[in-house]
């Protein structure tokens, strides 16, 4: 696990700038930093140090030095590629699985990639044909950005690093903008910055004579289903599950996982408690408020498997971490949850070096509620009449309604449009005409031609489902799971040099899940039916039959508590109002419905994390090069003393 850099090009004092590159993204490599540089082309390396601790340093080269790599990420089946490369002939030189990526390429080319099992982003350098190859794992467990110039391209596991460039201009990307607040997160290709981009999820990228040329490698296929009952579909989700837990258990560092109750980390750890040689260590975080705090139900899956079982409360609003946390996450990122996220990654990490998740098992086996409420629309006429009466129905109970009637005439609202556009619309922060009131007239001409609910359309038209269930499924697949949940486990982790593993992302077991049929994944109004068939092995229904609840915080009633007076300030004073961004009375407007009792939380939140972002990453002249150089005054200094207590 570590974090990557590097550029090819004729750039100045290349070596420098590869140390530069490097101290910024110090975090997510502790242990070791290596570099490589040759005839205008510079790779480098932070390492966390998990698999062959002792000899597995990279950069790392075939056996004559042609072709070096250097990667972050885990190749999860290297013991069984590395048998196969050296019956063909390849020689290593250590234990580690990163030596197995030159040999594939030696053997596969550029489909090397799709030989791996595991979470990657990885540059190849090879230095006979002159050619860059950058890649990155089929769900999008670890990022990688680039920037490409007439001085050539740059790429970086994150974007603070990018920063340390000299060709690396900070204009921000109106469009960019236009999405993150559509959605909360700055989506693939695109990053909040003009002239960097993100290379997505399941693609490669090409650089040679000049020109970068970018192509996908893997789709996740719906089709066809596959012909089994239930009895043989629970068996298989076993036996798969337990590969992938056991595959994610290697490793030479102390090792656990995070624990919250609900049913994917429960199964993740059941997993682990069989196959692991002691009590499997767990890791839990709580609120003071009982509507968000979940730590009764861990501690039920926790003495069921007998871990040994370890919480942390957080106690108000994270006002503490706020500034390192804007720094972490380089670009503006409206899920609160990064809150908690960060804080149980800070806790586990005093204990483990490797902790296990859940992520990834509702976007496979339909965990969400709007999946619920999609299928129930779909059973609703969809002629021009039924649509129009739904919105004006929908319009008619307004936008000022609260609790389920807000929701039920946003549902009203949706119905009144496309599939895909229901969809988004669901999923959305600001809706258009929100984000049209809230933009200034410079704003609203620069995002004229944006359409942020294309990318879902998109997807939607793309997936080979033939259900409305799997077509949705692979929207958030394709988008909100590598755009926001994956980011966010990403960054709280590696900020605390803490690795993050996912067995339901294991991209076998999610092949296997795409293909089941739809009433295995909900049934009636039973979400991740097939889960919790499995669960009944371990878990009574006290665990497997409550209601889900996601990661959240009392956002509504932070922002009009603790963080009011900071929220207030950073998006009222004149700072903000110089960016010409936003129309100052809508922004007061907001912040005033939410005072008298309209809960617009997560629509200040996506405000004020961009502010604080941009106050971070855009009014300085530079970024902090190194994690032991925390930026928190830089993020504050515009605002009143009130908003630092």
């Amino acid at each position: 696990m570590c974090g990557i850099v590097g550029f090819v090009g004729p750039l100045a004092d290349g070596e420098h700038l590869l140390k530069s590159m490097c101290d910024a993204i110090r975090h997510r490599g502790p242990d070791d930093e290596g570099y490589y540089l040759s005839d205008g082309v510079g790779l480098g390396m932070r390492r966390l140090a998990i698999i062959d601790v002792a000899s597995g340093k990279q950069p790392i080269g075939n056996e004559d030095g042609s072709v070096v790599v250097v990667f972050n990420g885990e190749v999860y089946n290297f013991a069984a590629l590395r048998d196969r490369l050296e019956a063909a002939g390849h020689r290593f030189r250590s234990d580690s699985d990163t030596e197995c990526i030159v040999h594939l390429y030696e053997a596969y080319g550029d489909a090397c990639v799709e030989h791996i099992r595991g979470m990657f982003a990885f540059a190849l350098w090879d230095s006979r044909k002159r050619r860059l190859l950058l890649a990155r794992d089929r769900v999008g467990k670890k990022p990688l950005l680039y920037s490409l110039s007439g001085h050539g391209l740059c790429f970086a596991s994150e974007l603070k690093a990018l920063l340390q460039g000299p060709v690396v201009a900070r204009d921000l990307d109106p469009v960019a903008i236009d999405h993150y607040l559509t959605f909360g997160y700055v989506p693939a290709p695109l990053s909040i910055f003009r002239n960097i981009s993100k290379l997505a999820p399941g693609h490669r990228l090409v650089y040679e004579n000049g020109t970068a040329r970018v192509e996908r490698y893997w789709h996740l296929r719906y089709s066809p289903l596959l012909q089994l009952d239930e009895i043989e579909a629970v068996e298989r989700l076993r036996a798969l599950l337990m590969e992938a837990t056991r595959l994610r258990l290697v490793a030479e560092r102390p090792i656990g996982a995070f624990l919250s109750g609900g049913i994917d980390s429960s199964l993740v750890v059941a997993a682990m408690a069989e196959q692991a040689s002691g009590p499997v260590k767990t890791f839990s975080i709580g609120f003071n408020e009982p509507a968000y705090d979940e730590r009764r139900y861990a501690r039920i899956v926790a003495g069921r498997l007998g871990t040994d079982h370890h919480e942390f409360v957080v106690s108000g609003a994270g006002l503490d971490v706020l500034p390192d946390l804007v720094w972490h996450y380089d670009e503006p990122f409206a899920d609160s949850s990064a809150i908690p996220s960060y804080q149980l990654a800070r806790f586990t990490r005093e204990h483990v070096v490797v902790a296990l998740n859940g992520d990834g098992g509702d976007e496979s086996f339909g965990g969400y509620l709007r999946y619920h409420y999609g299928r129930i629309a779909e059973r609703i006429p969809s002629n021009a009449v039924a649509r129009w009466l739904a919105g004006v129905a929908g319009c008619a109970l307004g936008r000022r309604t609260q609790g389920s009637l807000a929701r039920a005439a946003r549902v009203l609202r949706t119905l009144a449009t496309d599939r895909p556009d229901r969809y988004a619309s669901l999923v959305s922060t600001f809706a258009a005409d929100q984000r049209h009131t809230l933009y200034s007239q410079q704003m609203r001409s620069l995002t004229s031609d944006s359409d942020p609910y294309a990318m879902v359309r998109e997807r939607f038209r793309d997936s080979d489902g033939k259900n409305v269930l799997d077509r949705t499924l692979h929207v958030d697949v394709e988008t909100y799971l590598p755009g926001d949940l994956l980011v966010k486990m990403d960054i709280a982790t590696m900020a605390h040099s803490l690795e993050a593993r996912s067995p339901f992302l294991d991209h076998q077991l999610m092949e296997f899940a795409a293909r089941l049929p739809p009433s295995l994944k909900i049934r009636g109004r039973t979400g991740k039916y097939l889960l919790k068939a499995l669960a009944r092995e371990w878990f009574s229904e006290q665990i497997i039959d409550r209601r889900k609840k996601g990661f959240g915080v009392p956002l509504d009633s932070w922002l009009r508590r603790e963080l009011r007076p900071l929220a207030r300030d950073a998006l009222t004073d004149r700072v903000a109002r110089d960016r010409g961004l936003f129309d100052p009375e809508a922004v007061v407007a907001l912040l005033e419905e939410h005072d008298a009792g309209i809960d617009h939380g997560h629509r200040i939140w996506a405000l004020l994390s961009f502010e604080l972002w941009c106050r971070t990453f855009v009014d300085q002249t530079s970024v902090a090069a190194s994690c032991d150089v925390r930026p928190a005054s830089r993020v504050w200094r515009h605002l009143p003393e009130l908003s630092r207590t």
